[in-house]
């Protein structure tokens, strides 16, 4: 049997070492880099799941659910110029151009007719037909919804600017430009340089004629010009800035596409266009002059295509129409209320024109009340 040598001295007997308590500044520190290290964990997770829905969203737009879905995608972010990169981080210039031609409209060669236009002598006309009056009306679509006012008096539509033009000016906004022309309605008008990015601009594009002098524009290029003659009859189609006051034109501004020339729709293929928002306006055969503005970037409303656009116009008579400035300028205002969803992250913007309705209050004829 092994005897153990109890009181051999070489046995190892265990010493307790003292433990050392970490200071403050060493615990901030080591919870410092532990709430580090979850921050960084997250924002990789992140990161992660946005480049898996970037690439679900790619297959989707590529491969489905259909071609016409994915060529509305191109179209409706060609149209803003914030989202246009959305369109080149999926598809190559080619397949882009591919799409967009294969989604357009044919412009119309012809100008307006006004002979198709007869405006009602308000002394001899029906006891039911108010010369003053505006209605507005609610119009919806399958992917839109918005508003269309009508207003009886051509006479009261004018083009409102912003008095000075010039990149160094930011322009004014629907509502200061129709309180200064003694206006009760309007919409916004024509296009103009957003030269930073933040929704503001006072240089128009293309020409403005106002109170039938050439405010802005030349009177030898051509523009296509969107305006009311001296008979206040809406006059739609490409002509030089001489043209157009040769025929008398005593409010225009640019923009488009036409829509409706003499009665006869523009032609349009696929998609005809995004959706977005939009801004029209056009003119029935009894001179009653229609502005529309379709809400879109919204939960409830996408937007319109120019297709959409046509269809309103035709189903409220329209014998000429045409498209305005869209997008996140689009606002129609009435009693100086916004009564259309603006769709601009900085609010409503600052421009250099405007379509204003005048009040009959501010005309030096006689009238009656709007309604």
């Amino acid at each position: 049997m092994e005897q153990r040598d109890y009181w051999n001295t070489d046995v190892e007997i265990p010493v307790s070492v003292p433990i050392r308590r970490m200071s403050k500044k060493e615990l901030r520190r080591k919870k410092r880099k532990i709430y580090i290290g979850r921050v960084i964990l997250c924002l990789l997770t992140f990161v992660l799941l946005v480049l898996a829905a970037l690439l679900g969203i790619s297959a989707t737009i590529n491969y489905g659910p259909s071609e016409s879905a994915r060529d509305l995608f191109v179209m409706t972010v060609m149209e803003t110029s914030a989202a246009k990169p959305l369109a080149t981080l999926f598809f190559s210039d080619e397949e882009i151009q591919k799409i967009t031609q294969a989604n357009t409209y044919v412009a119309p060669k012809e100008i307006t007719n006004t002979d198709l236009i007869e405006i009602p002598d308000a002394s001899n006309t029906d006891e039911e037909f108010d010369i003053n009056k505006i209605e507005v009306f609610d119009v919806t679509g399958a992917t839109y919804k918005g508003k269309m006012m009508v207003v009886n008096d051509p006479s009261r539509v004018i083009v409102g600017t912003s008095g000075t033009y010039g990149s160094s000016y930011a322009g004014k906004t629907v509502q200061d430009m129709i309180i200064e022309n003694g206006g009760i309605a309007g919409t916004n008008g024509g296009g103009f340089e957003d030269a930073n990015g933040v929704g503001n601009g006072g240089t128009p594009l293309g020409i403005v004629i106002a109170g039938g002098q050439l405010k802005w524009g030349s009177t030898t290029k051509t523009y296509e010009v969107i305006g009311f003659d001296s008979n206040n009859k809406l006059v739609v189609g490409n002509m030089t800035g001489q043209e157009a006051l040769d025929m008398g034109v005593r409010d225009a501004i640019s923009f488009g596409p036409i829509l409706i020339v003499n009665g006869e729709p523009t032609e349009v293929t696929g998609s005809g266009g995004g959706l977005n928002p939009r801004t029209a306006i056009g003119q029935r055969a009894d001179g009653a002059v229609l502005l529309l503005v379709i809400d879109g970037r919204q939960a409830n409303s996408l937007g319109a295509n120019y297709g959409d656009l046509i269809n309103v116009m035709t189903e409220y008579g329209a014998v000429n129409a045409a498209n305005l400035d869209g997008g996140s300028s689009s606002l129609l205002v009435y009693n100086n209320e916004v009564i259309s969803t603006c769709a601009s992250l900085y609010g409503p913007r600052k421009m250099p024109t405007c379509i204003v309705v005048k009040d009959v209050q501010s005309d030096e004829s006689e009238g009656g009340q709007v309604e």
